[in-house]
């Protein structure tokens, strides 16, 4: 992972190397460059949040019993995905750092539809993402609409999940729980250990993670700066009007950018003098939510079709609420 990154920067180095101002690498150079510098400018942001997120499913792995958390989530669909969607405030990760989260989560017997309303949710039903919010925007209509469509989207996804009783149809080997026998055997050995061989295991098992996950986020953050190289920003600002176009084009700006949400709300107030008030909130609600580097991340969770799901269920969504937020607000 480490490597990849550094061979980006090697590259682009050695480019730049071989061209000259006004030479016929110049335009490569240039390019390379801004590769480069998204990049890692999208590695560096995420990596603390993916850690902070393989911390916490070390921790939970180790120090919370199964049968405990069982007794923790609420019985019925509607109240576990209610209780998903709010999992965030206690967890305080980003888009990153959810997803091994939430594969542990789901090894642990979780059921679907809390699981997959904290995935959805939490990005943004956290602390440091709400004060982001209130700093950028303020205590207003924008702050209590990102978090009302968040919830909406989250919880009516995890009910639509509900549906299936075999979690191993949806879920990859590696997050279904019957299949995490070892890991909850390993769990138990270290639960009859001393505190600190309860802290190593947790380390462990945050490391390894850590290096799992982080594949999905070095590919991730490659497609989209390379998204970001090829597709002027330009070209989808120029369309910023209309109740549709406005929302489709700050969607596919906010895949584009796969910016952390702890710091979308900041870019996304660029964005309020100029795109509709649905459009900008369809960029705060939806972003954190999918982009390129959670979608290649929820790989290592789901199977194939369950992603497809995970991108299209929550896009249509957010593309008719905010939508009728842009209708409602214009009459």
């Amino acid at each position: 992972m480490a490597g990849l990154a550094l061979g980006t920067v090697l590259v682009s180095l050695s480019i730049g190397a071989l061209g000259k101002p006004g030479g016929p690498l110049a335009g490569i150079v240039d390019q390379a460059a801004t590769f480069a510098t998204i990049f890692l400018g999208i590695f560096i942001e995420a990596a603390p949040f993916l850690l902070l997120g393989t911390l916490a499913s070390g921790l939970v792995e180790v120090y919370v019993n199964a049968d405990s958390l069982h007794r923790w989530v609420p019985r019925g669909a509607l109240r576990g995905a209610l209780a998903g969607a709010f999992l965030g405030l206690f967890f305080p990760v980003c888009e990153c750092g959810v997803v091994p989260l939430a594969r542990r989560l789901f090894r642990k017997g979780v059921p679907l539809p809390v699981g997959v309303a904290f995935l959805l949710a939490a990005p943004v039903m956290n602390p440091i993402v709400i004060a982001s919010t209130v700093t950028a925007f303020g205590l207003g209509p924008v702050l209590y609409l990102r978090l009302g469509l968040t919830v909406v989207v989250a919880v009516a996804v995890g009910l639509t999940f509900a549906v299936q009783q075999q979690p191993h149809r949806l879920l990859q080997p590696a997050a279904w729980a019957p299949m995490a026998g070892g890991s909850t055997a390993e769990a138990a050995s270290a639960a009859t250990a001393p505190g600190r061989a309860h802290l190593t295991r947790a380390l462990t098992i945050a490391v390894d993670e850590f290096f799992e996950m982080g594949r999905y986020l070095v590919m991730g953050a490659l497609l989209a700066s390379l998204m970001q190289t090829i597709v002027p920003q330009s070209a989808l600002l120029g369309v910023s009007r209309g109740p549709l176009v406005s929302v489709i084009t700050l969607i596919a700006l906010s895949v584009i950018l796969s910016i952390c949400s702890t710091v979308d709300a900041f870019v996304a107030l660029s964005f309020a003098g100029t795109f509709t008030t649905g459009a900008v909130l369809a960029f705060l609600v939806f972003g954190p939510m999918v982009d390129i580097k959670s979608v290649l991340m929820f790989m290592g969770v789901f199977r194939r079709r369950t992603v497809a799901y995970l991108v299209l269920l929550p896009l249509l969504m957010t593309m008719v609420l905010t939508v009728a937020i842009n209708v409602l607000t214009t009459w």
